[in-house]
């Protein structure tokens, strides 16, 4: 609105009130008199169209946006810890701390004999990449084996800022009441290690809720983080009775999204000293960035569909590839379609 107003518009009106009769020229008292006035009034103008900018949620950097925000008591979901699970030949005491590289982990429960659940010291989503052998930090007698051996709980860095934007728009969209589909999502995406929720309300008859989620990771969630939320919303043995977030009478059902393989063939034409095994890492990671960032809009989308023009388009933007064609998902021409209730992984792939 204001961003167009300049120092040389400032001061061209304000010298064009004054008399003609009167010197006006660069360097006239008149003028130098008028010329700082006008460098001021056109920073003012600067720092006003910067007011606008942050008075609406659309526009407005993170910390006027988190501001907003709070009006509607929403606030940027926090970075969270890892938690892992650890396998040793003996028991060991709560507490235990180990390294694995760079990063520390510490024993918070005991699962089973020799199980437990390792929490990282390193706060966010740094924990969920690391497996293999643990390294005591102090001696533990009789330890032999120990390892990391699968994720539980990804560990989430800090709310984005534009994924916070919209959750802020959808709160303004979709009011969250009583156990209705918003209300569930809210609540059930509030849960550490959650990424994502898609509500089947009376799935099974009135009064039942079917809860399909993934991982913050937007991977399929672990054994341990669907019991997590059902525990949250409604606790296994006291069903439908309220004792969790859910209303009086609903019986939720939690269960993970399922994984569908995305197999991939492709006529792929290559630049000279260039071939698939070449150029083969680069093909997979192309893949695997476009389907992540379908499992990332998994929740809002009723069907995910994985698309031949987009594969094809990330084919051509790497280096060696000239041209692609004559693409197959799952055997078959044009687009694919996944089950509501799947996110898509890598298959086979060949070009």
């Amino acid at each position: 609105m204001y961003e167009n107003v300049t120092y040389e518009d400032i001061l061209k009106r304000m010298l064009s009130r004054v008399s003609a009769d009167l010197d006006k020229r660069e360097g006239s008292i008149l003028y130098d008199a008028l010329a700082p006035a006008a460098m001021e009034m056109q920073m003012m103008y600067t720092e006003l169209y910067a007011v606008l900018n942050e008075l609406f949620a659309d526009t407005a950097g993170r910390e006027y946006l988190v501001r907003r925000a709070a009006e509607r008591g929403l606030t940027p979901k926090a970075s969270t810890y890892a938690v892992l699970k650890g396998e040793f030949d003996v028991d060991i005491p709560i507490g235990s701390r180990f390294s694995l590289e760079t990063l520390n982990y510490v024993a918070v429960e005991r699962i089973a004999r020799g199980q437990y659940k390792m929490q990282c010291e390193t706060i966010g989503t740094a924990g969920n990449m690391l497996f293999g052998t643990l390294i005591p930090i102090e001696y533990i007698r009789g330890l032999t084996k120990a390892e990391l051996t699968e994720l539980l709980i990804p560990g989430e860095d800090e709310e984005e800022t534009e994924r916070f934007r919209r959750r802020y728009f959808d709160s303004l969209n979709s009011q969250a009441f009583g156990g209705n589909i918003a209300d569930y999502r809210e609540k059930v995406n509030g849960i550490s290690g959650v990424g994502g929720v898609k509500v089947y309300p009376a799935w099974n008859g009135g009064g039942t809720v079917k809860l399909v989620i993934i991982g913050s990771d937007y991977g399929v969630p672990s054994d341990e983080l669907i019991r997590a939320v059902k525990d949250t919303i409604d606790p296994e043995v006291d069903a439908g009775k309220g004792y969790g977030l859910a209303p009086i009478g609903h019986v939720v059902t939690v269960e993970g999204a399922a994984q569908e393989q995305i197999s991939i063939s492709a006529t792929i034409v290559y630049q000279t000293d260039y071939n698939f095994e070449r150029c083969k890492e680069d093909i997979f990671k192309a893949i695997d960035t476009y389907l992540h960032e379908l499992n990332m809009t998994w929740q809002d989308d009723s069907q995910t569909i994985v698309r031949v023009s987009r594969i094809e388009g990330r084919l051509l933007d790497i280096e060696g590839i000239m041209d692609a064609y004559d693409t197959t998902i799952n055997g078959k021409s044009g687009n694919y379609a996944l089950l509501s209730s799947s996110i898509a992984v890598r298959g086979d792939v060949s070009g």
